[in-house]
C-alpha cells in the first residue's frame, strides 16, 4: 500500500470489530491517523489500536455509544482536540433487529432509528462543521435498503434507506464547500456478526451471482479509495458492493 492518506486525520465509528476494524487498519496503512470508537469492553478496540501501532501506524480509541445523544458530536470534538482537526469520517456504527411486523415494538423502532439514523445525522453534522475543503465523509449502509430478500427486515432496511437519503441530499449542501459524502452499500459480508457458514448464509449465497459473501477487506479497499485524493469528483454516490446480489 502507498501513503495516499498521509497527514490525514480519520474518525471511524464502530471501528473495534468487523468491517469498521478492517477499515481502520486500511486507512492507517495508507498513512491516516485514526481514531476508532467503541461501546462495550475497550479490550477489543485497544487490540486494534495496538495492531495498527505495531505496523507503524497512528491510532487511538475512545468510547462513544451511538445510542446516546451527544456521543457523535463528542467523538468529533475529542478527535479535533487530540489530533488537531478532522479530514475523514467513516460512519459505520449500526444495529439490526429482525422481527416480523407482529413482533416489532416501538422500542425496537427507537433503538434501530436512534443508532442507524439519528446518530448518523448527529455525527455527520458535527463533522461537517469542522471539516475543510477536500475532506471526505463515507457512510456504511446496506443493500437491504432496496432488496428485502427475506421477511423481518423492514425496520433495518428503512433505516438504511433513510441514511442513503441523507447522503444524496447532503452532497448538495457540502459540495460547494469541497467536502464529499458517499455511501458504501455492502451486501452480505463475512464478519463475526454475520458469518458465511450458516444455514441463512447458504440461502443468501444462492442469491449472489458470485456465490459467496464479501470480505471486510473488500469493503475497506473501497472506503480507502473514497477517502483518498482520487475520489475528489465523486459525491452523493451509493456505491454498491454486493457480488451482484441487487442486479
Amino acid at each position: 500500500m502507498g501513503q495516499s492518506l498521509a497527514g490525514k486525520i480519520a474518525l471511524i465509528t464502530g471501528g473495534s470489530r468487523g468491517i469498521g476494524a478492517v477499515i481502520a487498519k486500511r486507512l492507517a496503512a495508507e498513512g491516516a491517523a485514526v481514531t476508532i470508537t467503541h461501546v462495550g469492553s475497550s479490550d477489543t478496540a485497544e487490540a486494534i489500536v495496538q495492531d495498527i501501532l505495531q505496523s507503524g501506524g497512528q491510532a487511538r480509541t475512545i468510547r462513544a455509544d451511538a445510542s446516546e445523544i451527544g456521543a457523535g458530536a463528542g467523538a468529533v470534538a475529542d478527535t479535533v482536540a487530540h489530533e488537531g482537526g478532522l479530514d475523514i469520517l467513516v460512519s459505520n456504527a449500526g444495529i439490526n433487529i429482525s422481527k416480523s411486523i407482529e413482533s416489532l415494538s416501538i422500542e425496537d423502532y427507537s433503538a434501530v432509528f436512534d443508532i442507524n439514523v439519528r446518530a448518523n445525522f448527529e455525527i455527520i453534522k458535527a463533522a461537517a462543521a469542522v471539516m475543510s475543503p477536500g475532506s471526505r465523509i463515507v457512510v456504511i449502509t446496506a443493500t437491504i435498503a432496496n432488496d428485502y430478500f427475506a421477511p423481518g427486515l423492514a425496520l433495518y432496511g428503512a433505516s438504511k434507506a433513510a441514511v442513503n437519503g441523507f447522503v444524496q441530499g447532503w452532497a448538495r449542501d457540502l459540495g460547494p464547500r469541497g467536502i464529499t459524502i458517499n455511501a458504501i452499500v455492502p451486501g452480505p459480508v463475512d464478519t463475526d456478526m454475520n458469518p458465511d457458514q450458516t444455514e441463512l448464509a447458504t440461502f443468501i449465497k444462492g442469491r449472489v451471482p458470485l456465490e459467496r459473501y464479501g470480505q471486510p477487506n473488500e469493503i475497506a479497499a473501497l472506503a480507502s479509495f473514497l477517502a483518498g485524493p482520487e475520489a475528489g469528483f465523486i459525491t452523493g454516490a451509493r456505491m454498491v458492493i454486493d457480488g451482484g446480489m441487487s442486479v
